[in-house]
This record gives C-alpha cells, sequence and structure tokens, in this order.
C-alpha cells in the first residue's frame, strides 16, 4: 500500500499539487447557505441576466463563486445559477434527498423515531453535523437527528 507522499509521486504533478494544497491546509470545505424568501436565480451576475426560475424560501444552495453583490450557487436539483447576495439567510435548512427519512431521537439507528420526513421536506439545522448526524428541527416544532446522507446541504 502506497502512503500519501508515494502517491503523488507515483501519479503526477496533479496529484502532487492536490497533495502539496491538502497537505499545507490550503482545502477549503464546501459552504452552503439557505434563501431567506423566494429569489430570483439568474444566468449571470447582473439584474440584466436571464431570469431563470424563482427558489423557494429555505432552499439550501451550494456557494460556488462569491462577488460582491451576487453569489453563484448550486442549487438542490443540481443547476448552477446566480442568485443575489441579500436574497440569503445565515439561517441554515437542509433538504431531505432520501423518499423517506426518520429522525430520531439520539444519533443512533437503534434510538427512537421522533418523526419521518419525505423527500424534499426542508428542515432547520439546529446543530452541526457530527459522527455523520446532524441534529435538525422541522417547522412545527419537532426537533431530532438526521443521517447526513439522507439530506442535501451539508
Amino acid at each position: 500500500m502506497l502512503n500519501a507522499p508515494a502517491l503523488c509521486r507515483r501519479f503526477g504533478a496533479a496529484l502532487a499539487l492536490a497533495c502539496g494544497l491538502g497537505a499545507s491546509g490550503i482545502v477549503h470545505a464546501i459552504e452552503y447557505r439557505s434563501v431567506s424568501a423566494p429569489a430570483i436565480l439568474y444566468d449571470s451576475p447582473s439584474e440584466k441576466g436571464k431570469r431563470l426560475f424563482i427558489v423557494a424560501t429555505g432552499t439550501p444552495v451550494e456557494v460556488i463563486v462569491s462577488l460582491d453583490k451576487w453569489i453563484k450557487v448550486r442549487e438542490p436539483a443540481g443547476s448552477i445559477n446566480w442568485i443575489e447576495r441579500s436574497a440569503l439567510s445565515t439561517k441554515r435548512t437542509v433538504q431531505v434527498s432520501a423518499t423517506r427519512a426518520v429522525i430520531r431521537k439520539q444519533p443512533t439507528e437503534s434510538s427512537a423515531a421522533v418523526f419521518e420526513a419525505a423527500k424534499d421536506v426542508l428542515l432547520e439545522l439546529a446543530d452541526a453535523p457530527a459522527d455523520g448526524w446532524a441534529k435538525v428541527r422541522h417547522a412545527d416544532g419537532a426537533s431530532g437527528y438526521i443521517r447526513v446522507n439522507e439530506v442535501w446541504g451539508l
């Protein structure tokens, strides 16, 4: 089995660059934000750009590029578009990506179910994810833990 430096030497400059960046701590985490109110997504960072569609309140989006007034985002369906910075909130949400997700009282599979959420339901992120689980809160106030692989927006 090869260690990281050996892999970098073996697979060339591109991998070596990636290994060097990772070793130096320059690797960036993916950033997600949530839409604060219904907002228009554009094809370019301008109000004169083509209006593509409206994204709903609470929808989580992945930040790709951040400019002064505009942010290039990936929305849950996968399209990449521009949104005005002012349309994004600091409140975080996630969107259920599983057909049906069980939200549990504690972050374990054996814990009692609190509620179930269907695909595309938006849940408020109540705490940072840990050990494969995220604490979430439903709009009706019920809260619990969901597997991170059952949501989009983390």
